[in-house]
């Protein structure tokens, strides 16, 4: 069985697991939490870096991070499910660094607010990460919430970020973006680990 190593709030472990869904192989997977914070945890030793989500497969193998992963499981399930082939593939995949970018960027925020004492913050470091995040939403807006017959893994990493937003800013870029909000439920309704894997505040 393969070993998803992975936190409950992590988008990008999110993202692993909502692929791993859609493809038809959760039943496949073994979800072991992981702190990162930990000295002790193994996951340093599983990735050198110890960032999650890590993949340890049947030989022993990992792979990291998230975008090598779903990868992974796509080629597992057939090829082409939700990375697609020819040109549409860079497509799929351009998508999906920019949801990526988002997340990456609400972490820094995140962890900004998280690691450092109020008086030693950086607004302006928070405020150019911030930043990221408005015009990736902008771009998502505009070109990314139609909703699509055959999900993506652009579309994926997409719901995850928005996930990721309501999850530790209140979901305050609802009140911008309608068009995303409208293709969120959307999202949900097709597909259901998308509740399944929510954590509250």
């Amino acid at each position: 069985m393969l070993v998803l190593r992975s936190s409950p709030a992590s988008p990008f472990g999110r993202k692993v697991k909502l692929t791993a869904a859609i493809l038809g192989l959760l039943d496949r997977i073994e979800i072991v939490d992981a702190d990162t914070l930990n000295p002790e945890d193994s996951i340093r030793q599983q990735n050198p870096l110890g960032k999650i989500p890590a993949l340890i497969l049947e030989n022993g193998d990992v792979l990291y991070d998230s975008r090598v992963i779903v990868d992974y499981l796509d080629h597992l399930a057939g090829g082409g499910r939700v990375i697609p082939n020819g040109s549409e593939r860079f497509t799929a995949l351009r998508d999906q660094a920019l949801a990526d970018g988002i997340m990456d960027a609400a972490l820094l925020q995140v962890y900004e607010g998280r690691f450092r004492q109020e008086d030693k913050r950086e607004p302006k470091w928070v405020d150019h990460q911030a930043d990221k995040v408005r015009r990736g939403l902008d771009h998502a807006e505009a070109h990314l919430s139609t909703p699509v017959q055959n999900l993506q893994i652009g579309q994926i990493a997409l719901a995850c970020a928005l996930g990721y937003l309501d999850l530790r800013f209140g979901g305050r870029w609802r009140e911008s973006y309608p068009k995303l909000v409208a293709w969120l439920a959307d999202f949900e309704v097709r597909v259901p680990a998308y509740a399944k894997t929510r954590v509250t505040p």
